[in-house]
């Protein structure tokens, strides 16, 4: 017995010839944001162990400063690996062509110990019935944040261990085929959008797991084995530490929206941010275009939101703006908990062409 969803999304109307357009892939375009975000990952790493050696050969006072600085650089940018680029390679749109797509997704998922196969038979269903209460297991509104005070702000600068051993738990486990520990996504989640009846899925899984695994403690034992231990903080958990930035910059994506909704432009946010976090982040500050359209690539997210502008709501611009809009929406929410922030829609034209968004669920 299936149970079939389906969403009658309200999507902008677009010109067929400026869509085409905008859905056109281009290898150059996403080499030319890969190899610079890998090439600053490699610089930040080679500017930390620089700094550790100069520490251990004792020119502290000038080495350990610089070592806390650049391990601070590297793991911020770094934490980008996992949710965002892994994110928008599980989309399979950056690059024309698909090997390239599924080359540096394992790059990327590598290093930051990221689950690209769990991760997409989620996002799928994340697109398809968005902030539809008992449907979308990403999102959940009306969505608070989590905040712990003062140990929320110190793990988010830093790194959480609780974290870490909760990382360790689930890739063990994965590797084993066992998902009833959480992981990027509460256990049961997972378990849902990834059924033991999927078994090609889970045999996919389990193996890239195996992989992740081994391949860590492998190059763990070659760092101590060559005695150069310290890699393994920066290269092992280079990902893990300092969520601070992504945080900040993917936090607003659908904060305070509406659920149940079926029209993306009242539970997604799009805002425009600088140079900086737009690269790290790959445009999806842009999240509403993006979950309006999300076959057209990152970098052309800009210029579908300049032709749908007239048909979507004002963007805040930066994240200062942004979070002056957020945090009180955030404490209305603390305070009145079915608050929901409705943004003002303009005059419209558009159509419903979600209608092949279908979805097929086996039941529980």
């Amino acid at each position: 017995m299936t149970e079939q969803i389906k969403i009658n999304w309200y999507r902008c109307k677009v010109d067929r010839a400026v869509m085409s357009e905008l859905m056109r892939k281009s290898d150059a375009r996403a080499f030319a944001h890969v190899i610079p975000q890998l090439l600053l990952y490699a610089a930040t790493a080679g500017l930390s162990y620089l700094a550790f050696r100069n520490v251990h050969a004792g020119n502290w006072p000038w080495a350990l400063p610089l070592l806390l600085l650049a391990l601070f650089v590297h793991f911020t940018f770094s934490h980008f690996f996992g949710g965002v680029a892994g994110h928008e390679l599980c989309h399979k749109t950056p690059f024309a062509t698909q090997f390239w797509n599924a080359f540096f997704l394992r790059i990327y998922a590598f290093l930051a110990w990221f689950d690209p196969y769990g991760y997409r038979a989620s996002h799928i269903r994340h697109h398809q019935v968005t902030a539809h209460a008992d449907r979308d297991g990403e999102i959940v509104l009306p969505q608070g944040l989590d905040w712990h005070g003062i140990m929320f702000v110190v793990q988010a600068l830093t790194f959480s261990p609780a974290g870490i051993w909760k990382l360790m738990r689930f890739w063990i486990g994965a590797a084993r085929g066992d998902l009833s520990h959480p992981g990027f996504f509460n256990a049961q989640w997972l378990q849902r959008v990834m059924p033991e009846s999927d078994l090609a899925g889970r045999r996919e899984q389990r193996r890239w797991a195996r992989i992740v695994v081994f391949g860590h403690l492998a190059l763990a034992a070659l760092f101590v084995v060559t005695g150069h231990w310290f890699l393994i903080v920066i290269v092992t958990f280079g990902c893990q530490p300092c969520a601070w930035f992504e945080f900040l910059v993917a936090a607003p994506q659908h904060v305070g929206l509406s659920p149940n909704a079926s029209d993306f432009r009242l539970n997604t946010r799009t805002y425009t941010a600088g140079l900086l976090p737009a690269f790290l982040y790959w445009n999806m500050q842009y999240h509403l275009e993006h979950h309006m359209f999300p076959a057209v690539p990152f970098y052309n997210l800009p210029r579908l939101r300049r032709a749908i502008e007239h048909d979507l709501p004002p963007a805040t611009h930066g994240l200062w703006a942004t979070w002056k809009v957020l945090l009180p929406i955030m404490r209305r929410q603390r305070d009145e908990p079915g608050y929901i922030y409705v943004p003002k829609l303009p005059a419209n034209e558009g159509d419903r062409a979600g209608e092949d968004l279908v979805h097929a669920e086996a039941a529980q």
